[in-house]
């Protein structure tokens, strides 16, 4: 996301803790040497800020039967706060703040109640709400030490979030020694859930990503899984790159400490809790924040964001909130299907929401280089993306049509009038027009007709109160593409209706540009 926070959800409600789901690191192999090094790095002390109903849920960072023993102890304690979120950040550092820790119930009552961050008082526009002491965000700068190793780990091969996650993963398998513990146990609580309890669609079972059949989004979720797995065949060289960072640890290297689904588990939960700081240096912009995102709540008409000040990330309020009020930040200007992706929620309600369109000239007409110069000329590309956005469909559409007609034109004499013109319109005559429309319509019907649903049958799946999170959110997205090309086929039969003679059969081009 482009300097803010990321994420984002229906209707504001309150954000559960998407996490990084590692409770199953225990079951990865034993440390070579079992001597326990703690973190050698201290946060200072200040005062009270949120609270928070205590956790039973201990971070699974050694044998299982020794997590299970810690579990009971920690069940028959209930009322011990010293390990959670709020005793941690209360006794490392965080100034007096407006706001507390509220949950809300999992839609699986088996799993723990989500928590959210709320407002302790009524607040109003330009109140401060909480301001986060660097000792307690988590970046590259502070993870490896040095900006420079920071900088050329993530011009390389490996990702900021490949790093972070790499990092708190070995800071989980510390258990109770790690600075970080009643953070990383906060997050684990949550099982990698997102707002509408669902989990990234990188993290779904393959029949469930059926749920998204139809939808870009599927093959995106494939190949940003491909991505996070290349990530995971270089992870080995952070280890020798930033080896005074990893002295401490005394376990095996990366790819033989964490299998690549673990791995896969605490990438997807970072990429769903990191925030993007402006104004910062590289090794400093991605940064985990304790209060931020997936405590946070997230509307798509806010304007606060988290922000990096002289030694903290502060969040200043953009409008007046109740004591209770769930406390929301904007999310950026995403899409449904990125939102999906990266943070396992969908707003109905979400202004940037889009589609892609994707139009090519034709390599093999003869005047493929004039159409191309043509259209650079007017700010298109030989292979140009179109972006759908929600309600501004009939916009896109007659952006789309003088592309198309520039593929669609043959006569070379048509062709020198349109290089020596200025603008981007192109002599048509109905039949050829026609021919263009018709394209365009059957593209946008056989795009809707690949989803295995109706809009009514998605209706009815979203009206059962029992759906399963994932499969509501996977329905929503495609319910919501699915309105976004009905709109565009509407106005392209619109155009074609308009034509002088509707009875006029489309002329054949032997060199018609593609639509994917």
């Amino acid at each position: 996301m482009e300097g803010v926070i990321t994420c984002f959800h229906s209707k504001c409600v309150s954000l559960p803790i998407r996490s990084f789901p590692l409770s199953r690191v225990s079951s990865l192999p034993r440390w070579r040497n079992t001597k326990l090094i703690s973190s050698s790095r201290s946060v200072p002390l200040r005062s009270l800020c949120v609270s928070a109903s205590s956790s039973d849920t201990l971070v699974a960072g050694g044998s299982p039967k020794e997590n299970e023993r810690q579990s009971k102890v920690s069940s028959k304690k209930e009322g011990d706060d010293s390990e959670d979120l709020k005793f941690w950040m209360d006794n490392n550092g965080l100034p007096p703040c407006k706001v507390l820790l509220k949950e809300r119930p999992a839609h699986d009552q088996k799993h723990k109640p989500i928590h959210y961050v709320a407002a302790s008082e009524d607040l109003q526009k330009g109140d401060v709400a909480f301001s986060v002491p660097d000792s307690l965000v988590v970046t590259l700068e502070r993870v490896l030490g040095n900006e420079t190793i920071a900088e050329l780990l993530t011009t390389n091969k490996l990702s900021e979030l490949a790093c972070l996650a790499l990092y708190l993963m070995y800071e989980k398998k510390q258990g109770k020694k790690s600075v970080w513990y009643p953070y990383i146990r906060e997050l684990d609580r949550q099982r990698g859930r997102g707002q509408l309890d669902a989990e990234s669609p990188l993290l779904w079972s393959e029949s469930e990503l059926d749920y998204l059949t139809g939808s870009p989004t599927k093959a995106e979720v494939l190949e940003r899984a491909e991505g996070i797995k290349r990530e995971y065949n270089e992870l080995d060289t952070v280890w020798f790159m930033a080896g005074s960072l990893f002295q401490q640890y005394p376990f095996d290297i990366p790819t033989e400490a964490f299998s690549f689904e673990i791995f896969k588990q605490a990438f997807v939960a970072i990429q769903s809790c990191v925030v993007h700081l402006q104004n910062v240096g590289l090794a400093r912009r991605f940064a985990l924040v304790p209060l931020g995102p997936p405590l946070l709540a997230y509307c798509s008409n806010c304007k606060a964001m988290l922000t990096a000040v002289d030694g903290a990330v502060e969040l200043v309020v953009d409008r007046p909130y109740k004591a209770g009020d769930p406390i929301v930040v904007w999310c950026g200007p995403q899409p449904n299907a990125k939102l999906l992706l990266n943070y396992g929620l969908v707003d109905e309600d979400n202004p940037y929401d889009r589609i892609i369109v994707e139009a090519a000239l034709n390599t093999e007409d003869p005047q493929y280089q004039d159409k191309r110069m043509v259209a650079q000329r007017n700010g298109k590309l030989s292979q140009q993306v179109f972006q759908v956005r929600v309600g501004k469909e009939r916009e896109a559409v007659q952006d789309m049509l003088p592309y198309l007609r520039l593929g669609y034109m043959s006569d070379p004499s048509e062709m020198q009038s349109v290089i020596s013109s200025q603008g981007p319109v192109c002599p048509m005559s109905p039949c050829m027009e026609r021919a263009v429309l018709d394209q365009l319509a059957n593209y946008f019907m056989r795009r809707l007709s690949g989803y295995p649903t109706t809009p009514k049958e998605d209706d009815a799946l979203l009206a059962d109160p029992s759906l399963s999170p994932r499969k509501r959110v996977a329905t929503r997205l495609v319910q919501l593409e699915k309105k976004i090309l009905a709109a565009c086929l509407t106005t392209t039969v619109d155009l074609l209706n308009q034509l002088p003679d509707t009875a006029i059969s489309p002329c054949p081009a032997p060199y018609t540009p593609s639509l994917k």
